[in-house]
């Protein structure tokens, strides 16, 4: 061990040693409580993420209702007698109904996904992808029942209100695939994003309550 150079009559006095020690990383209080309640219960809740794809049917409902409303009250897809659109006419309807379509699976399975995400509490990103497994499920369910017992039992395609792939389902297309496809992967975005958006309430009433 050093030691300084001791003074005549002096003791010797022996170096300063480095005292410092590492600070031990450790979670907070909030943190391991908000860990144990996730352990317990956490993971996907199918019971909650029914009640979100209630929620996002209802909203696209109403948010196709709305849409339609619209297009009347603007005058779009009147067509001053003519009974024959041109092929630019057409694909530009088209476009604009795909795109359309699009936002409002978007919006509507964000909502779905939300209430899945406040229901369940943690895990919101499951609680969404749960949300679009129950969507995907029923209209399996649907296609099946449809194609047994008779076009007449198809509840998707009888309910003007409902959104829809916009193509026919006895002549799927390159462009109707792909479409179809778009579609889907926007309502599973907008139901990830919305269970996530569902579960952060939760972690900031935990930052409320329990500090950081």
């Amino acid at each position: 061990m050093p030691v300084t150079a001791a003074q005549p009559g002096s003791v010797p006095v022996t170096a300063a040693q480095p005292s410092s020690v590492p600070v031990e990383e450790r979670a907070t209080l909030r943190e391991e409580v908000v860990e144990r309640e996730r352990r317990r219960f956490g993971g996907f809740k199918f019971g909650s993420a029914f009640f979100g794809w209630l929620t996002a049917t209802g909203t696209g409902v109403i948010l196709t209702a709305l849409l339609a409303a619209a297009g009347t009250a603007l005058g779009l897809g009147v067509t001053d007698g003519q009974t024959d659109l041109d092929e630019s006419e057409t694909t530009t309807i088209g476009i604009v109904g795909a795109i359309a379509l699009v936002v409002v699976l978007l919006v509507a399975y964000f909502c779905g996904g939300y209430v899945a995400g406040r229901m369940a509490r943690f895990d919101g990103v499951k609680q969404g992808l749960a949300v679009w497994l129950w969507a995907v499920i029923i209209a399996i369910v649907v296609a099946v029942i449809g194609a047994i017992a008779g076009s007449q039992f198809n509840i998707l395609a009888n309910l003007d209100s409902f959104p829809r792939i916009p193509i026919d389902e006895g002549a799927l297309t390159v462009t109707g695939i792909i479409t179809a496809v778009v579609l889907a992967g926007a309502s599973l975005v907008g139901a990830l994003l919305g269970g996530a958006a569902g579960m952060r309430f939760h972690r900031r009433v935990d930052r409320a309550g329990l500090g950081r």
